[in-house]
């Protein structure tokens, strides 16, 4: 007889849940049907395309050689605030994840109370406690107290995998903080190293300006003797004196770069203004390394931010089917054992003291589901939204490295016509120095003369400059930095 009750139980339990589950709506037809953009076996316009070659996989403190960027980078990944706030991130996610895991064993409360109650007599249970005798010839007490000392427990068994999905997905968020946490790494220490060569950079753009300021008054002293001479006019003499004047006010220019540059600086690593070391002298001569882009493929092992758009996308799948298994009746177990009594003292006879109760209840939403299916599209459009985050994500780093190594290459060629630029107009200023002064050449020439080398000397530096970054941001770009 009781196999019979239970076979009908089940029978029920199954029916209700056939029913449920044909309510239940599907996953979008978008992610089903969707086909990410496939991504191409090679760099285009890029020579070398070899797997094993790939500069991204060096550890940042063999790829930079410069002693005092070192100190700076390792003084940032100790210090720097976002850093930190990312770590801490981690944190609350590492207990996102055992809190969803608590929920998957039963809560188990022990409990210990006190409490009174009076009723009316004039009441089916206080009529019924007065006609009561606990033993022969004693009354039921009036007030009734009420002593309890036990343990309860609550379980939800998880029939539709609902909680291990939702932990699931907490533990692939987890697992997408530690990636932010690594691309953040790789932003910071390519950061810190595009500051410094920047610094390096307005440190000899500042030498320069120096040289340059002493080689006009040298030219200024020259035109105020060929004056005196009635061989140059007061109209040369201003000329020249405007011009240096410039370039006296280009320092101070120059100086709040540094100023700003050096803050910049203090800032990543997490400290108030104070002096950057460094060393300028060799700048110029600087060669950037050459770099290695491997193939587009490794990029999905190797960028943190790749890795973090695909945990997350895990993470909203698993979400979807968390909230699809909404629909479905849920199976909570409940139980409870203690010992209760109205007097202290009884709390102890067994086993009329004893109380114990277990139940179970299989429930699910039938009318009104308007809260559960907002929730499920919800899930259903971010799951869409991380998919696309993802295919995004993916294009831009193999478009980032082909940019990037375009523009090294293109940087280099500029920098050599440049640097030839240059050595034309320094030879240029001695040969219109000399002709100035045998009064063979007007002081116009030597004046623009002056000037083009001074801005061809600042884009030189400059070229230097990006050619030093761009080697960081394709660094960057590989994936290097954060191992």
């Amino acid at each position: 007889m009781k196999n019979n009750k239970i076979k009908n139980i089940i029978a029920i339990g199954v029916f209700g849940t056939m029913i449920w589950s044909c309510k239940a709506p599907a996953v979008s037809q978008e992610i089903e049907n969707h086909q990410a953009p496939k991504i191409p076996a090679n760099f285009e316009n890029i020579q070398n395309n070899d797997a094993s070659l790939n500069s991204g996989l060096t550890p940042w403190k063999q790829f930079f050689t410069d002693p005092n960027l070192v100190v700076l980078i390792d003084e940032g990944l100790k210090n720097n605030q976002e850093l930190m706030i990312t770590l801490q991130e981690i944190e609350i996610a590492k207990n996102e994840v055992m809190y969803k895991n608590g929920k998957l064993t039963p809560t188990v409360e022990g409990k210990l109370g006190a409490g009174v109650e009076k009723v009316g007599r004039y009441t089916s249970q206080g009529a019924g406690d007065a006609s009561t005798e606990i033993k022969p010839g004693q009354e039921m007490p009036d007030p009734l107290m009420d002593y309890m000392a036990g343990f309860s427990a609550n379980w939800e068994i998880d029939i539709w995998k609902k909680l291990r999905n939702s932990k699931e997905a907490s533990v692939a968020r987890f697992l997408s903080t530690v990636e932010g946490k690594n691309f953040v790494l790789s932003n910071l220490i390519a950061e810190i190293a595009s500051s410094y060569y920047e610094l390096l950079s307005l440190d000899t753009q500042l030498d320069y300006i120096h040289q340059n300021i002493a080689l006009q008054k040298d030219a200024l002293r020259v035109v105020k003797i060929q004056k005196e001479a009635a061989r140059e006019t007061e109209l040369a003499v201003k000329k020249f004196e405007a011009e240096l004047l410039k370039s006296e006010s280009e320092e101070f220019d120059i100086r709040q770069d540094i100023t700003e540059t050096e803050n910049r600086l203090n800032a990543l690593l997490g400290r108030y203004p104070q002096p950057i070391k460094r060393d300028n002298s060799e700048f110029t001569n600087m060669i950037p390394q050459s770099m290695n882009a491997g193939i587009p493929a490794q990029l999905l092992s190797n960028r943190p931010d790749i890795k973090q758009a695909e945990l997350e996308l895990q993470a909203s799948a698993l979400d979807v089917k968390v909230a699809r298994a909404e629909f479905y009746p849920s199976l909570n177990i409940s139980a409870s054992l203690g010992l209760n009594a109205f007097k202290p003292s009884y709390l102890i006879k067994m086993p009329e003291s004893i109380l114990y109760s277990f139940a179970g209840d299989l429930a699910g939403p039938l009318i009104n589901k308007s809260a559960i299916k907002a929730e499920f599209n919800t899930a259903n459009a971010k799951q869409i939204q991380a998919l696309y985050e993802y295919d995004k994500t993916v294009l831009n780093a193999y478009l980032e490295v082909a940019n990037q190594m375009s523009k090294i290459d293109n940087l280099e060629k500029s920098y050599a016509f440049k640097q030839k630029q240059s050595d034309a107009l320094v030879e240029s200023i001695d040969i219109a120095n000399q002709l100035f002064k045998n009064n063979r050449a007007d002081y116009l020439e030597v004046l623009m003369t002056q000037r083009d080398l001074l801005e061809t000397k600042m884009q030189l530096i400059e070229t230097k400059e990006k050619q030093l970054s761009t080697v960081v941001a394709i660094y960057k770009s590989l994936g290097g930095g954060w191992k």
